[in-house]
């Protein structure tokens, strides 16, 4: 592959000062949509040029190879800065003073059967307000994806070289870097974060992956959940930034589990619902934020009282559990419902539920 140049010695990711922020209500967002003659709902299309769609929200889509299996082939990686070496190496020139960082993160996953036939991935991603951006991948290689990145986790390590970034450049960097997704296949993956003083960092003679390089890999390679956790267990995993992370995993069965490490040992639960504290058996049971279990315990109902939902019903779910409910300085920056069978992508911005952006994956 060519490799992606920049101008500047600086970061492949940046924290774009100017987008995060209050909105910028006078701008006008211009993107194309295509009508699904079936149903009659507009689905944005996308091409290589990233496209905001609302300030702090915007969209790409990727065709052809960005060296992940390359990357997966020389050992993987152990920290970010040995994924952002190997990007710097091998795709993107010029890029020597890098950094993976962001502070802590909430987030919020529910797995349901849909009414018509198939299941539902309902994710929230809590945090500051943020840059995000949703990546669609056709590798050469691999399965077709959906992924969202939040560009704040990735920082400029010198300067402010925004304008002297391709879209092509951000766009191969955030395919490193993603925290939720779906794949053609119906696999659905997030990152959701624990708050406990201790980190993943296993020690083996396997190679290694991070945290985000493990949900690429996942949706490049896994169809089900079970191939998720088989392909998991080949390598050596280090949790980014060390924060403590635990993934949901969920497959077009409906089967949904967390894959959690204690102690750098995989656990496996299976549950539907997953916030922000410990579900493995042991020690570490239960460990996590007072707030991850209330909204535990409001997804848990939901689904006890509707144990099939339509895509309204999911986001209804969703919005119920969305930070602004809580009156912290937090919001939830993204919402998503995945349709796995349809492999259709409703995201909700910054708790605005009554404004949906619909993504589709091409078969």
């Amino acid at each position: 592959m060519k490799k992606v140049r920049v101008w500047t010695a600086a970061a492949i990711l940046l924290c774009i000062i100017t987008g995060c922020g209050n909105n910028n209500v006078d701008k006008d967002y211009v993107y194309n949509v295509e009508i699904q003659e079936e149903t009659g709902k507009e689905y944005i299309t996308t091409d290589n040029t990233i496209t905001e769609l609302e300030q702090g929200f915007s969209v790409v889509s990727f065709n052809g190879n960005y060296g992940f299996d390359s990357f997966l082939e020389q050992g993987g990686a152990e920290s970010d800065s040995g994924v952002l070496k190997y990007l710097t190496s091998t795709l993107i020139s010029e890029a020597d003073n890098l950094l993976f960082e962001g502070p802590a993160f909430g987030c919020s996953t529910i797995s349901v059967e849909n009414k018509e036939g198939g299941y539902y991935f309902g994710r929230n991603f809590d945090w500051d307000q943020c840059e995000a951006m949703v990546v669609i991948s056709y590798p050469d290689s691999g399965y077709a994806s959906f992924s969202t990145v939040n560009l704040d986790f990735i920082k400029q390590g010198a300067g402010p070289v925004s304008n002297f970034l391709s879209d092509e450049t951000l766009t191969v960097a955030a395919l490193y870097a993603p925290l939720d997704g779906m794949n053609e296949k119906g696999l659905c993956v997030a990152v959701n974060m624990i708050q406990d003083a201790d980190t993943i960092s296993q020690d083996t003679d396997k190679p290694d992956i991070t945290t985000t390089t493990a949900v690429r890999m996942l949706l490049n390679k896994a169809s089900t959940t079970d191939e998720a956790i088989e392909l998991l267990k080949q390598y050596d995993f280090h949790a980014s930034m060390d924060y403590m992370v635990h993934l949901a995993v969920a497959d077009i069965t409906g089967k949904s589990v967390t894959v959690e490490y204690v102690n750098n040992e995989m656990e496996i639960t299976e549950t539907p619902v997953l916030t922000n504290y410990y579900l493995a058996e042991g020690e570490k049971n239960g460990i996590g934020t007072e707030q991850s279990h209330t909204r535990f315990n409001i997804l848990e109902k939901a689904l006890e009282e509707n144990s099939l939902m339509d895509a309204g019903q999911v986001k209804d779910t969703l919005s119920s559990v969305s930070k602004g409910n809580f009156g912290e300085f937090e919001s939830t920056e993204w919402s998503v419902v995945f349709d796995q069978t349809a492999l259709t992508a409703a995201y909700y911005h910054r708790e605005n539920y009554n404004k949906e952006f619909l993504l589709r994956l091409e078969r």
